[in-house]
């Protein structure tokens, strides 16, 4: 005979993102290089300074937006790192206004590379790869922050978007 306890189930000790997700961005943008190697979609057909100068802007919102939310994780004394416990739960800096503004940050750094590459097969994959990050990342992320800090995420979820 078992007993039976209504005590809830303790949160889980992570996000359960077993791989760095910078390295989904970094796929991505991969695959596009090797297709544009193989069938060639430049996005200009020169050299641009339009297409230039728009990936210097991606170059400068990725590191704005990086390195405020970096500051943010620093400030509260927890960890980036989605496979290990969170020891507090960041809402200010970028955290504001998004609650995954260093995954829109590396997607503006993505474009920049995609820009400076000159690739749209890079660009259109971009989206696949953000599905991916919405999926196989920023799903699971949710399930742990709203297990681990369950009023205080449920409040900021509501008053802060998932992308902008």
């Amino acid at each position: 005979m078992s007993a039976h306890t209504d005590s809830p189930a303790p949160p889980p000790a992570h996000a359960a993102v077993h791989f760095p997700p910078p390295l989904i961005y970094a796929a991505g943008i991969l695959v596009g290089w090797l297709l544009n190697r193989w069938r060639p979609l430049p996005i200009t057909a020169d050299a641009s300074t339009a297409r230039a100068s728009a990936a210097l802007i991606f170059l400068v919102i990725w590191f704005a937006l990086f390195s405020t939310a970096l500051r943010a994780f620093r400030r509260a004394h927890t960890t980036l790192i989605p496979n290990r416990p969170a020891t507090s739960f960041v809402t200010d800096g970028p955290y504001r206004f998004s609650r995954n503004p260093m995954y829109l940050s590396m997607a503006a750094l993505y474009l920049s590379v995609s820009l400076f590459i000159n690739s749209w097969w890079c660009v259109l994959l971009l989206a696949v790869v953000i599905l991916i990050v919405d999926r196989a990342v920023i799903g699971r992320e949710e399930r742990y922050l709203s297990a681990a800090f369950p009023a205080e995420y449920a409040t900021y979820r509501a008053r802060a978007r998932r992308w902008v």
